[in-house]
């Protein structure tokens, strides 16, 4: 199972929110490590998040044009 941890920077409607991953990549020839951040519109259904929070998000089936991840629920994280 695929799984990204990133932190809520914006609560956009009431089933929506949008997650930054940052990750950390080596260059092919010269092997220096360096940040890639990408945003993810994710599904939040009935989770209580506000932004700066840190979420653990899976893939999930295709639920609109631009969002098909979901969001962990965080109690089952602990």
């Amino acid at each position: 199972m695929i799984i990204k941890k990133g932190t809520v920077v914006k609560v956009s409607g009431k089933k929506t929110v949008k997650v930054e991953v940052n990750e950390y990549r080596a260059h092919p020839k010269y092997k220096k490590q360096y940040r890639v951040t990408k945003n993810f519109l994710v599904h939040n259904d009935g989770h209580d998040v506000k932004e700066g929070d840190n979420v653990v998000i899976t893939p999930c089936r295709k639920l609109s044009k631009m969002k098909s991840w979901m969001l962990i629920d965080p109690k089952k994280q602990q």
